[in-house]
């Protein structure tokens, strides 16, 4: 064998035998190979799989529903609880007029002087929330734009007098929509625009009519019950952050001039004076913001018995309506409003939208008629305002009132009251578990007997609520 041959058959022998050794050493896991003598690895688990959607369980209500068969209170009883209330005329006065009424039925149970034309005060804020709600609809929203023509932006009110002076919250009625997110918006187009300044103009014209009512005391102005109202107001005109704060006397200029500032916090060069003016033709807008919907609008001046909201409601039924959005164009739309969910209107008068105005004129039979159109389970649009109706010793302006009585959040209720002028008129759950509407009025009660004229009309509504009188 020659040399060649020979090396060759050794190689072979030697690669052969390394890997015999490779393999065994494979085996018994010492290199890196597919062979081993380990034991064999249970089967892996199934791969888990996610149960199919099925049908939870039915949703259970948080209140359960008033019994159909509770008792109706027994006619003498509550006629017993109303001559009661009538003879406290140390307190209320002579001029007293009542009337409770079934819910479920739309009967008259007992009542006094229910159809004389008293001075219903704050409680006529429930004829303007109906024509609202019924007129306009609960979603619309009020915005406020901004425009921009060559140099001069315009801010352009929409009836909107919540706005915030900075940014909006979403969680919030009053400032849902602010005055510094609209400026962030209108400085992103006046830097695109490339411009080094502008100027401000503020259109108001939406509303029509004096800002203020020739019925209203200047009295109630100057205490902050009341704004002019305008088409456009930062938190409704006030100078601070108190409820009956003073109100500027031109709520429009002082939203321009918030405007201002807003614009220049978010680097905005912004030259001369505000003015009022109209967009110039061809304008473009460059920023919008809306406020809460109407329903949440409308629940918020029941709650608060809030004037100029309340006037500003009026004012976009007459525009609804096809009316001037004006004081005299605005009492006629909700009148309009209210007569066409077929309440009668025989003897109403409406110095006003909100009752602060003196002149205004109801009956307790008409807020009757018009409680149990917002209670009926056939007019869901109403019953928002009916559910939104502040609540007895819990919120809005009887949440001091109710405190240690079995009328304690069974009663929902629009308070009323002006000098020697006093009215409660809403529902309540007797303690036999009967839904009943009341209204009651009083506009001539004794100098100095106001808290007491409200303590005496809380105490028969208790009575009444207490009722298990069938």
């Amino acid at each position: 064998m020659g040399l060649a041959a020979r090396v060759a058959a050794a190689t072979t022998t030697f690669a052969l035998l390394a890997g015999g050794g490779y393999l065994v050493a494979d085996t018994f896991d010492l290199v890196p190979g597919f062979l081993t003598n380990a034991p064999v690895a249970p089967p892996p688990a199934p791969f888990p799989t996610v149960p199919g959607a099925t049908t939870g369980p039915g949703l259970a209500p948080g209140l359960p529903p008033l019994p159909a068969d509770a008792p109706v209170p027994s006619a003498t009883s509550v006629e017993e609880l109303v001559a009661d209330l009538v003879a406290e005329e140390d307190y209320l006065g002579p001029r007293v007029g009542v009337l409770v009424t079934d819910a479920a039925t739309g009967q008259g149970i007992a009542g006094h002087a229910a159809t004389t034309d008293l001075v219903p005060a704050s409680t006529q804020k429930l004829l303007t929330a109906a024509a609202g709600l019924s007129r306009v609809g609960p979603d619309r929203t009020l915005d406020t734009t901004a425009t921009l023509a060559g140099t001069t932006v315009t801010l352009v009110g929409g009836g909107d007098m919540m706005l915030a002076a900075g940014e909006g919250d979403p969680s919030k009625v009053n400032g849902r929509a602010g005055l510094g997110t609209l400026a962030s918006q209108v400085a992103a187009a006046v830097e695109a625009a490339g411009l080094d300044a502008v100027t401000v103009r503020v259109d108001d014209t939406l509303f029509t009519g004096p800002s203020v009512a020739p019925s209203w005391d200047p009295a109630n102005i100057d205490a902050g019950f009341v704004a002019p109202v305008t088409a456009i107001a930062v938190d409704v005109a006030r100078r601070t952050d108190e409820t009956y704060a003073p109100r500027f006397l031109d709520p429009s200029v002082a939203a321009a001039r918030a405007f201002v500032t807003a614009l220049e916090d978010a680097g905005v060069t912004v030259t001369g004076t505000v003015a009022r003016g109209t967009p110039a033709e061809g304008a473009t807008e460059v920023g919008r913001v809306s406020s809460a919907p109407l329903g949440d609008v409308i629940g918020y001046l029941l709650q608060t018995s809030d004037n100029t909201i309340t006037e500003v409601v009026g004012r976009l039924v007459a525009i609804e309506t096809g009316l001037s959005p004006s004081f005299q164009g605005a009492t006629a739309a909700v009148l309009d409003a209210v007569g066409a969910l077929g309440v009668d209107l025989t003897g109403a008068h409406l110095a006003d939208c909100s009752g602060l105005g003196d002149g205004s004129q109801l009956s307790p039979r008409l807020l009757n008629e018009l409680l149990l159109r917002m209670v009926d389970p056939a007019s869901p649009v109403l019953r928002a305002a009916a559910v939104q109706l502040p609540l007895a010793g819990v919120s809005g302006t009887l949440h001091e009132r109710f405190t240690v009585s079995d009328a304690r959040g069974r009663v929902r209720a629009k308070t009323g009251s002006l000098p020697n002028v006093a009215g409660l008129a809403g529902t309540t759950v007797t303690s036999d578990g009967r839904l009943l509407v009341f209204a009651v009025l009083v506009d001539d009660f004794p100098d100095g007997n106001a808290w007491n004229a409200r303590a005496t009309i809380d105490r028969f509504v208790t009575r009444l609520t207490a009722c298990g009188c069938s």
